[in-house]
C-alpha cells in the first residue's frame, strides 16, 4: 500500500502576544501500488480505488488509447508528458458507499448507486506516462545468460543465424527442438555447465545443430512424419528420437523452421507532478504501476517464423 501523509497547518488571526502556532491536520490517502485503466471514446481514465473509507484517485485524459501507450520505440519504450487541465483533470473523490465497484469509471453511465460526498479536482500539474517492453523467449535461459559474444549486447548474438537473437529466439540452435525441450538445465539450479550435451562434444544440445554427431543435422533427421519436429521421429523407441540416436541417420531435409512464440512484458507507470487539490499539493506523486491485467492479453506475444535457411 502506499501511503500519503500530509501535515497541513491553519492559522488563526491571533493577537500578537499569542503563542498558538496553529493548528495541525494529518491527511492521509492509503492506496495500492496498483492502478487501473479505462478507455472510452478514444479517451483514457486511470484510476484507483480504496475501501473503508471508500475513496478514488483517477486522471482522465483526452484523445489516448490503450494501443497507442502500447506502442513502444526502437528502444522498446513508450513515453509521454500530459498538461493536467480542464480537458485532462486530476480527481480526488470521496464516497458514501462502504465499498466501490472495481470498474468504477468503466461505465458509460454512472451507477446511480454510487453516492460522491466530495469530488476535488486539479487542473494544474504534468502527468509522466512511461512504458516499457521487454521482450522474453521463456526457453529457460535467463536472457542475460544468452550474450554468447559477452559483449553486453544481446542483439548481436544469433547462433543459428535466423535473424532472431537467442534471448528472443525458442530455438536458439535451428535445429527446430525447442530450446526448453534441450534440457539445458538439468537440474533447475540456474547453473547451465550441465547442460544436455547428446554427443559429448563440449556444445550443449541447445547450441547444437547436430546433437548426436551423426554428421546429419538435427532439423533433417525426419522419417515418418515430416512436420519440422525430430521429436517426434522414433526408430528405436529404447534409445528415443533419431536425432539422438548416433546410429540412425536417415536424412530428410527440413524445409522450414518451427514458429516462435515471443513472450512481451508491458510496465506502465504513471508520476504526477505539481498538482493542486486543494488540501494536497505536491511536487511528485508516484502514482504506480498499471495492472497487468488491465492491459489486452493480445499484446503479451507475438509470433515469428524466421526465414528458412
Amino acid at each position: 500500500m502506499r501511503k500519503l501523509i500530509l501535515a497541513i497547518s491553519t492559522f488563526m488571526i491571533l493577537p500578537l502576544n499569542s503563542c498558538d502556532d496553529g493548528d495541525v491536520i494529518t491527511f492521509e490517502l492509503d492506496f495500492d501500488d496498483t492502478f487501473q485503466v479505462c478507455e472510452s471514446g478514444g479517451d483514457l481514465v486511470f484510476y484507483k480505488t480504496k475501501n473503508d473509507p471508500s475513496e478514488s484517485l483517477s486522471l482522465k485524459v483526452t484523445g489516448l488509447t490503450i494501443p497507442e501507450i502500447l506502442e513502444v520505440d526502437e528502444k522498446n519504450e513508450y513515453k509521454k508528458d500530459i498538461t493536467i487541465n480542464a480537458n485532462n483533470p486530476f480527481n480526488y473523490r470521496t464516497y458514501s458507499n462502504t465499498e466501490l465497484p472495481g470498474d468504477l469509471f468503466c461505465n458509460a453511465i454512472p451507477s446511480s448507486d454510487i453516492k460522491i460526498t466530495e469530488d476535488i479536482e486539479s487542473t494544474s500539474g504534468t502527468a509522466r506516462l512511461k512504458t516499457a517492453l521487454v521482450e522474453d523467449d521463456n526457453d529457460g535461459i535467463p536472457a542475460k545468460l544468452e550474450d554468447i559474444n559477452g559483449d553486453g549486447n544481446l542483439e548481436n548474438d544469433d547462433t543459428d543465424g535466423d535473424g532472431i537473437p537467442n534471448y528472443l529466439d525458442a530455438d536458439d540452435d535451428g535445429d527446430n527442438i525447442l530450446t526448453k525441450d534441450e534440457n539445458p538445465d538439468p537440474d533447475g539450479n540456474g547453473i547451465f555447465d550441465d547442460a544436455q550435451d547428446t554427443d559429448e562434444d563440449g556444445i550443449p544440445d541447445y547450441l547444437d545443430d547436430d546433437d548426436d554427431g551423426d554428421k546429419v543435422l538435427t532439423r533433417d533427421e525426419e522419417n515418418d512424419s515430416q512436420d519440422n519436429n525430430p521429436a517426434n521421429d522414433i526408430t528405436n523407441s529404447e534409445i528415443g528420437a533419431d536425432y539422438l540416436n548416433p546410429d540412425v541417420s536417415t536424412q530428410v531435409p527440413a524445409t522450414a523452421y518451427r514458429e516462435h512464440t515471443i513472450n512481451r512484458t508491458f510496465t506502465v507507470t504513471l508520476v504526477i507532478e505539481n498538482f493542486d487539490l486543494t488540501l494536497i499539493s505536491l511536487d511528485v506523486l508516484n502514482f504506480g504501476t498499471l495492472e497487468s491485467s488491465a492491459i489486452p492479453s493480445t499484446s503479451k506475444s507475438r509470433k515469428i517464423t524466421p526465414d528458412f535457411n
